[in-house]
């Protein structure tokens, strides 16, 4: 089997980064590490692509977007924001979308090293994330909406536990006191909603009562049907993401419960749809538009200065207030 450039990072205890540099000739690197990294070379065999180590000493002019799922509107909307940040910058986008299947992010990850991406912005399953290394990749990596455990990436991502703790404030305040709650069990965002939920709850002297679904409606249509179906059921619930949010309002349907006169429904995500449907649904809108452009920000000052520490913004939301918390059977 052929030797690979993270072979030779690993032989000279470096990162792939600084391989890629010492082999297209950068300056930065030094000629002490420069031999080492030769050495390490000569050890594993390894024989650099020389047309495509010249393709990569230039800037390639294109991004990787790596999402979880496209066809939720939230990605969507952060993917629009991330084109219209890059295609003023003059760059392109591959855009690939991974189905919260962690397989397929590594396939995708290793894709971005064949095309010689200049960077990768890249919404990871909460396994991925938590298991990613900066320095296993040739390019900077910005993730958006999930943070990873070890926090060595740049990041931007909604203030998860404060935006869901504003849901169970404001459904507290409508007189709500049995507030459930259904998060996304793939993703960091989820975990994080949910800790913001639970503390919420306590700190108010409610009880939580809460549950981990994929991310897909027919999940969280499912996950609550029998919570409606009690004599001291929730009187209200909260959902992590808008598709989630859409299976809660299937439930109540086919429950044959009003939403308001019969129990309070809120979530996350500000999607057209959300105020269409009567009474209107009070969610957390994200400020996607700020995500996309503080991702590609981050990914410009990345590659400017590769030495920089890792960096974490955190967004505020804003709660929409509509029809759906307006708790006629809440109880006081």
């Amino acid at each position: 089997m052929s030797s690979s450039i993270k072979d030779v990072a690993r032989v000279a205890g470096v990162s792939v980064a600084t391989v890629s540099r010492a082999l297209s000739g950068a300056a930065a690197v030094s000629p002490a590490l420069t031999e080492r990294i030769q050495q390490a070379i000569r050890e594993t065999g390894y024989r650099p692509n020389l047309s495509a180590r010249r393709l990569r000493s230039q800037d390639s002019g294109t991004i990787g977007l790596i999402v979880a799922d496209i066809r939720n509107p939230f990605f969507t909307a952060v993917s629009r924001a991330v084109e219209d940040a890059a295609y003023s910058a003059g760059l392109r986008v591959i855009l690939c979308n991974t189905d919260e299947n962690p397989d397929k992010e590594a396939m995708y990850l290793n894709l971005m090293e064949e095309e010689r991406v200049t960077g990768v912005i890249f919404a990871p399953t909460r396994q991925t994330a938590d298991q990613l290394n900066a320095q296993d990749w040739s390019f900077p990596i910005v993730l958006i909406d999930r943070v990873g455990a070890r926090g060595g990436q740049d990041a931007v991502a909604l203030d998860n536990a404060a935006a869901s703790a504003l849901l169970v404030e404001h459904l507290h305040a409508q007189g709500c006191r049995r507030i459930a709650g259904v998060f996304g069990n793939a993703s960091s965002s989820g975990v994080e909603r949910h800790d913001g939920y639970v503390a919420a709850m306590f700190r108010l002297g409610l009880p939580p009562r809460s549950t981990f679904v994929p991310p897909q409606a027919l999940a969280a249509e499912e996950a609550v049907a029998h919570w409606l179906r009690e004599t001291a059921r929730p009187d209200a619930l909260i959902a992590s993401n808008g598709l989630l949010l859409m299976g809660l309002v299937r439930a109540v349907r086919h429950a044959g419960l009003q939403i308001a006169r019969d129990i309070a429904v809120a979530g996350f995500d500000n999607e057209s749809w959300t105020e269409i449907v009567e009474p209107g649904l009070t969610v957390i809108e994200q400020p996607v538009d700020d995500i996309g452009r503080n991702a590609m920000q981050l990914l410009s000052e990345r590659l400017k200065n590769p030495d920089l520490p890792a960096r974490k913004l955190l967004l505020s939301g804003r709660c929409i207030e509509r029809g759906s918390t307006r708790c006629g059977g809440a109880a006081v």
